[in-house]
């Protein structure tokens, strides 16, 4: 049974050294200020999928504490951009979560915005009105699980330690009742945009079914690399 490894920082800078699935659909910038070192910024597509729902959940929960928008047409706005988030995911995440055969993961976090989404529509539009004080809750609930489902399937305590950011962030709501939503949309927001920016810990499977003998080979000699700058 594959553990975490303990040898491996929860978090660190981003290396250059990186995998034939973190290479597929990368995103590069160079950052050149004056005369100084241009800064090299990447992506992957897995980053992208975390950009794509911390942008998401700022609007969502920005658009709740400040928007002087009727909850319809609040929930109408958060269901297609949930919508949009899940199929971003499944677009940007498909080819990599194949390759480390992790493609449930993918399935658990559209389940849970599913269920987010039906639980907040029938809180606003099937007059189950004793929902909406409580859907800060709600949402910050169903990250924790999504994050405590992916740090089990990675072996990551990365994800694991932010799903208890949001357990923990759950139980202070109840000290801010003004501004649960936007402190809602910090912790969750916040979470994926430091997700993006480094790399987290996970535990590396060389034996995937769809690369072959090469991007394998490839595969091994990279993590060798990082493993060298430990």
């Amino acid at each position: 049974m594959t553990t975490f490894s303990p040898t491996q920082p929860v978090v660190r800078s981003k290396q250059a050294a990186m995998d034939v699935q973190d290479l597929e659909g990368l995103l590069r910038f160079t950052i050149q200020v004056k005369d100084q070192e241009p800064l090299y910024v990447f992506y992957t597509r897995i980053d992208q999928v975390f950009v794509l729902w911390g942008v998401i959940c700022t609007v969502i929960f920005s658009t709740a504490q400040f928007s002087t928008l009727g909850w319809t047409e609040q929930a109408i706005i958060w269901s297609i951009l949930t919508l949009i988030g899940s199929w971003g995911t499944y677009g940007l995440a498909w080819y990599w979560v194949s390759v480390e055969r992790k493609r449930w993961v993918v399935y658990a976090w559209i389940g849970l915005m599913i269920i987010g989404i039906i639980v907040t529509n029938w809180g606003i539009f099937g007059n189950g009105w004793s929902v909406l004080p409580y859907l800060s809750s709600l949402w910050l609930g169903l990250s924790a699980i999504g994050y405590f489902i992916t740090g089990w399937g990675l072996r990551s305590r990365a994800f694991l330690l932010c799903g208890g950011v949001h357990l923990v962030a759950i139980m202070l709501l109840s000290y801010i009742p003004t501004w649960q939503y936007l402190f809602s949309g910090f912790i969750t927001a916040g979470s994926l945009f430091l997700l993006a920016s480094f790399q987290w810990d996970m535990y590396f499977d060389s034996d995937s079914q769809i690369l072959t003998e090469q991007q394998k080979q490839f595969n091994i000699d990279q993590a060798k690399k990082r493993s060298s700058t430990l």
